[in-house]
């Protein structure tokens, strides 16, 4: 029952994870970049914060369908790493008072679907099945 349980539904879940991070992860890019959600601040052009929000955008919208899955897991996951080293960091030794909780949740669940891949609902899996 359990085995069947895991090979059922730990794929889809994947899936479901990798769809609820992108959405999550994309509202900091639009908030950043858009206004919406209102952000504490809009950055200029061409700036750190700008190319994050940016990444945050693009690649958001990319892992929410499940194209390039993996290398852009990968690009995110290093995005994350950098702003919690170069943003965070800096505050405070602890994640709960520098604020920096969230980029270490991406930063590893990126990593994590860098490795694990899309799962069955993504376009990379749809791909690979016509393949």
């Amino acid at each position: 029952m359990a085995d069947q349980l895991e090979t059922q539904w730990a794929p889809r879940v994947l899936s479901i994870t990798r769809i609820i991070a992108a959405l999550i992860f994309m509202e900091h890019g639009t908030s950043k970049l858009l206004g919406f959600p209102a952000g504490p601040f809009t950055p200029e052009a061409m700036t750190l914060p700008w190319i994050a929000g940016i990444l945050e955008i693009v690649g958001g919208a990319l892992l929410l369908v499940g194209l390039f899955t993996r290398p852009v897991a990968f690009v995110l996951s290093g995005l994350m790493a950098f702003a919690y080293w170069l943003a965070h960091a800096p505050k405070s030794v602890f994640p709960l008072l520098n604020g920096g909780d969230a980029a270490i949740l991406f930063c590893f669940l990126f990593l994590y679907i860098a490795c694990a891949g899309g799962g069955p609902w993504s376009v990379d899996a749809i791909w690979r099945r016509k393949k």
